[in-house]
C-alpha cells in the first residue's frame, strides 16, 4: 500500500498531483508561501520543494551552469546559483507549517541524508528522489532505511539502472514506492516523451505504481499519462515566467497550473474505474429506449401465445425481449388489449 499521509494511491485512485515549486521561490520565504497557496488553489495534492546545503552539494568553485532566464542565456557559478536558493532549517520549519496551515501535503527532495533528517524531523510523509540521484544506490538505500514511502524519478535511466534502483529502494521486498517516468529535457519535445514507456514499466515490473514527472509543455502529455495508468503526476510551476532563475521560463504559471490540474482530474473522470455496468443515467434511459413484450392484438384468456400475437415496443419497463421465446406456446392467463405490456403472471404452461 502506497500512502502520502492519509491519501492512498493505487491503480483505482484519483491521480495524486504534485505541484513542483523546486527552487522557483528564488530564496524568498514570502514567495514560497505564495506558491503554497497557489498550489492549493489550483487543486494540487502536494507542493514539492528542493532541500539542500550548498556545502554538501558542490565543492568545485569553477563549476558553472548555463540556463535561460528572462529571455536571455545566463552562465554563472553553480555555487552562487544554489546559494541564492538555499533555505535554513528555520525557514523550512516555516514552510512546512504554512503547508499544514493551508492544507496541502509538504514534500521536498533532499540532496543528502542530512537534508532528509531535517525533512523527517518536520514530518514529511514521503521521500522524493530526483533523476539526478536515481543511480545513487548508496543514498537510495539510506533513504529506504527511513521507512517512508519513496517516489523516484527515472530521468536519463536505462532498464538496467531502473532494475538496480528499484532493487535498492526495496521494490522486490514490498517497500512502498512509486516510479515516475521522467525525461530530463526542459522542456521535453513531444517526440521524446514516449509515454508508452508507462505501459512498458508496468509490464516489466508487475505491481509497480507508476507516475509521470512532466517536463513537457501543456497538459496533453499528462492527460494521456493518466489514460495509460499514471497515478502520480508532477509538474513545475512558477508565480511568473519572467522571474529571474533557471526554471521559471518552462514552468506553468498559476493559470496554466489550474488548467493543468483540471485536465488531469477530467481525464481521470473520463477513464473511470473500468467497471462493466451502466451508469445510473443509463439505467433510467433503458426504461425509455429499450423495448418490452406487448400484446400485438386482442388476446383472450386461455389462448395460446403465438409469435404473431406479440410485439416488442417501447418503453422498456416490462418484460425484456429475451423472454419472447419463453412466452410463445404458453397460455394467456387474462384478457390482453393491443399494446398492453405482459407481466410474469400473464402466461402459464398449457
Amino acid at each position: 500500500m502506497f500512502k502520502v499521509g492519509s491519501f492512498e494511491i493505487n491503480e483505482r485512485s484519483e491521480p495524486f498531483v504534485i505541484a513542483e515549486a523546486g527552487i522557483n521561490h528564488n530564496g524568498e520565504l514570502e514567495k514560497a508561501f505564495e506558491m503554497i497557496q497557489v498550489a492549493k488553489d489550483c487543486g494540487a495534492n502536494a507542493i514539492k520543494f528542493q532541500t539542500f546545503k550548498v556545502s554538501e552539494l558542490i565543492d568545485d568553485k569553477n563549476l558553472t551552469y548555463t540556463y535561460m532566464s528572462q529571455g536571455k542565456e545566463v552562465t554563472e557559478s553553480m555555487i552562487d546559483l544554489f546559494t541564492r536558493y538555499e533555505f535554513s532549517k528555520e525557514q523550512w520549519v516555516k514552510v512546512e507549517a504554512e503547508c499544514k496551515k493551508v492544507g496541502i501535503h509538504f514534500l521536498s527532495t533532499p540532496q543528502n541524508y542530512t537534508d532528509l533528517e531535517l525533512l523527517l524531523e518536520l514530518g514529511m510523509d514521503a521521500v522524493k528522489i530526483g533523476s539526478d540521484d536515481f543511480n545513487n544506490i548508496p543514498l537510495i538505500r539510506k533513504y529506504r532505511a527511513c521507512g517512508k514511502p519513496l517516489i523516484l524519478s527515472c530521468g536519463m535511466a536505462d532498464l538496467s539502472e531502473i532494475h538496480l534502483s528499484l532493487q535498492a529502494a526495496g521494490f522486490y521486498e514490498g517497500h512502498p514506492l512509486a516510479l515516475l517516468l521522467c525525461i530530463s529535457q526542459y522542456p521535453t519535445p513531444p517526440e521524446d516523451i514516449n509515454l508508452k514507456r508507462i505501459e512498458s514499466l508496468k509490464r516489466t515490473f508487475p505491481g509497480l505504481l507508476v507516475g509521470f514527472s512532466d517536463h513537457s509543455q501543456g497538459y496533453m502529455a499528462a492527460s494521456l499519462s493518466v489514460a495509460l495508468g499514471a497515478r502520480i503526476i508532477e509538474k513545475h510551476f512558477t508565480l511568473d515566467k519572467n522571474l529571474p532563475g533557471p526554471d521559471h521560463w518552462f514552468s506553468e504559471n498559476p493559470e496554466e497550473l489550474k488548467a493543468y490540474v483540471d485536465h488531469i482530474r477530467l481525464s481521470s473522470t473520463i477513464m473511470g474505474k473500468g467497471d462493466l455496468f451502466p451508469s445510473p443515467e443509463e439505467y433510467e434511459m433503458r426504461k425509455i429506449a429499450r423495448r418490452s413484450v406487448v400484446a400485438g392484438k386482442n388476446i383472450a384468456k386461455g389462448e395460446v401465445f403465438r409469435v404473431e400475437d406479440l410485439s416488442l415496443k417501447r418503453p422498456g419497463t416490462g418484460l425484456a425481449p429475451i423472454l419472447l421465446e419463453e412466452i410463445v406456446g404458453k397460455t394467456c392467463a387474462r384478457d390482453l388489449e393491443p399494446g398492453e405490456q405482459l407481466k410474469f403472471g400473464d402466461f402459464t404452461s398449457p
